[in-house]
């Protein structure tokens, strides 16, 4: 009887840690006043080279596009320069060592940055990303954000990476 209840704890326990490694984020647009239409989810999976972040997006503007996880769990508007801005309560670049450092997802800056996000003609992006440095419970109280242009990986000639304006985000829950 014993080894029938070892055998099933260790059955339950290898499958909770499967299921811990697996997550799916809805994802919408951005407005200044708060969430908009929904526009699909990323499924992010822990594998042996990182987390893979799976799109099934519709709705985007074509193109590739800067793509990060943010500190905050939260894809709401925020104040700055007396305007709202959609998103801006993602705060920032999710970045724990503090580098303060935009260099992408093989650098040694923010934690945060992702390979690109690239959307087709049709406005669909379902190609997956690798973030080699993460495990999805590096995501746990955050959010993913998905910004209007590419991104260079760099603080010049733009900030940040150029990626512009917060298009779509999703918390990550």
């Amino acid at each position: 009887m014993k080894r029938y209840i070892m055998i099933l704890a260790c059955i339950l326990f290898a499958s909770g840690v499967a299921v811990a490694g697996e997550l799916t984020v809805e994802m919408s647009l951005t407005t200044p006043t708060g969430s908009g239409a929904a526009v699909g989810t990323i499924a992010v999976k822990d594998t042996p080279y990182g987390a893979l972040f799976t799109p099934d997006l519709t709705g985007l503007t074509p193109g590739q596009h800067g793509f990060h996880v943010h500190q905050n769990p939260d894809c709401g508007p925020g104040e700055k320069d007396g305007a709202m801005v959609p998103g801006l309560a993602a705060g920032g670049h999710y970045d724990p060592a503090g580098t303060g450092r935009h260099e992408g997802p093989y650098g040694e800056g923010h934690l945060g940055d992702l390979p690109p996000l690239y959307v087709d003609d049709s406005g669909q992006a379902t190609q997956p990303v690798l973030a080699p440095r993460l495990k999805t419970a590096d995501l746990q109280g955050r959010s993913l954000m998905i910004h209007a242009g590419g991104d260079n990986y760099a603080d010049r000639p733009a900030k940040l990476g150029g990626g512009g304006p917060r298009m779509a985000c999703g918390v990550v829950r």
